[in-house]
């Protein structure tokens, strides 16, 4: 797969895992994916709006996506050294150079099919965690894409995707650990500052 062709794969991908909610493990996170895939797909695909994809699609990330889980996990063993503010910092400037950066690479062509997999139970001794496989039917090639997901006080909320065996959280570990072993939690914001600053809001 090119990386354009993965840049727009891993976007369909983000943008279909806002909305997965449930109220307690034993719920049905299958099929609260499958709300998430036609409630955001309808934003997604909705070429009439001049709003700014990023813009219509945060409230529904922000509510539903597990995004201090993620940058801990995106950031690695070093998130143990940031303060409290600069957790929230990270947070905030990673949260928006996700969002902006797969919504910028998302190119609403034809829309893609989405075919379900039972949920998977990684590890028995914990329950509160699933793997969500699905296929997705996109540009005439079928992939494989995981989503991994926490019950969190009372919701399901997505951690991970795995696209095609590749990690969106391994990816940016592997771009923002580096950064950290040279200048600690200081350069990690300033890092994320600057990309943020080359993202622009389309």
């Amino acid at each position: 797969m090119n990386l354009r062709a993965f840049f727009q794969l891993a976007a369909v991908a983000l943008l279909s895992f806002c909305a997965l909610r449930a109220e307690s493990p034993a719920s049905d996170a299958s099929e609260m994916l499958r709300t998430a895939v036609d409630e955001v797909m309808a934003i997604a695909y909705d070429t009439q709006s001049s709003t700014p994809l990023s813009e219509r699609v945060r409230p529904a990330l922000e509510k539903y996506f597990g995004f201090e889980s993620v940058t801990r996990r995106a950031v690695g063993p070093g998130w143990r050294q940031f303060t409290p503010e600069q957790r929230k910092r990270t947070t905030e400037l990673f949260s928006d150079l996700v969002i902006r950066t797969y919504s910028n690479r998302f190119e609403p062509g034809d829309r893609p099919g989405i075919s379900y997999s039972k949920a998977i139970i990684p590890d028995p001794a914990r329950p509160n965690l699933r793997e969500l496989p699905t296929t997705i039917d996109y540009a005439g090639k079928q992939y494989a894409v995981s989503y991994r997901v926490e019950h969190v006080k009372g919701t399901w909320l997505i951690y991970d995707v795995i696209i095609e065996g590749v990690s969106m959280i391994s990816n940016w570990r592997s771009q923002l650990d580096p950064i950290y072993q040279r200048g600690g939690a200081a350069a990690v914001i300033a890092a994320l500052e600057k990309n943020l600053s080359l993202e622009p809001v389309k």
